[in-house]
């Protein structure tokens, strides 16, 4: 009678972890399309648009030093030592909540793009920066020597041969920004970790679906190196092509 009953518990047992793994593979399986979407349709998209006006903001930065105009320079300066001296997070609620009190409403996802921009344009200046400083001076005189402006040399001689030195440290903050986005769930944008917090919050399965996003996140990072490897190498036979 009790090896009967101690049967009968083991299968009870059994039977409950078997109910308990399947209903937690159907939640994976049920929610991986759900975050890959907003990871498709929002967290790329933020980390594109964010990256692309970084971009723009830290080669104006950048030139802006390497020209050594007084008052521009240290205006450049200051941007850099302040945006690279606060946390992103701050910013984001520095913008989205604060600047509500002075009249300024932003939506979520203009407001992360900006906050995002704003941050890794100093960081990228200073990627820059030293790029174009690691150009020999000949470089400039050359260019000023058969008649080019500072802007002209810049773009057709200085810039290709910085570009070749920037690119692996500008890509890495690609990389970083991409995971970066996650903390714009802190002001309500719908991407990927965001809809990852909704469905823990009605599945209460905070491991699994956290472990999850963490895998679509290492996914989207590792195709982001493949293509960093891809450009470093097209990168560096052009410029080998170009040095023979």
């Amino acid at each position: 009678m009790r090896g009967s009953l101690s049967i009968f518990i083991l299968f009870c047992k059994n039977g409950k972890d078997s109910a308990v793994n399947t209903r937690l593979v159907g939640i994976l399986i049920d929610s991986f399309p759900k975050i890959l979407i907003n990871g498709l349709t929002v967290t790329l998209p933020l980390t594109i648009i964010s990256f692309a006006l970084a971009l723009v903001i830290a080669l104006i930065t950048a030139l802006v030093q390497t020209a050594k105009i007084p008052v521009l320079r240290q205006l450049a300066r200051f941007y850099v030592w302040v945006i690279r001296g606060t946390p992103v997070l701050v910013q984001l609620f520095v913008v989205f909540y604060g600047l509500p009190s002075l009249g300024v409403l932003i939506d979520p996802f203009p407001a992360a793009v900006a906050c995002f921009a704003i941050n890794e344009g100093a960081y990228c200046a200073e990627t820059i920066r030293a790029a174009l400083e690691s150009v020999p001076a000949g470089q400039m005189e050359a260019g000023y020597c058969v008649g080019m402006t500072y802007l002209q040399t810049m773009r057709r001689i200085v810039l290709p041969q910085a570009l070749r030195t920037a690119f692996p440290p500008l890509f890495n903050s690609l990389i970083s920004l991409l995971k970066d986005t996650s903390l714009a769930a802190n002001i309500t944008v719908t991407e990927m970790f965001m809809a990852t917090q909704r469905i823990v919050a009605r599945t209460y399965e905070s491991l699994p679906l956290y472990l999850e996003v963490a895998f679509i996140y290492l996914m989207f990072s590792t195709i982001l190196t493949q293509v960093q490897r891809w450009g470093e190498k097209k990168l560096n036979a052009k410029g080998f092509s170009q040095n023979s």
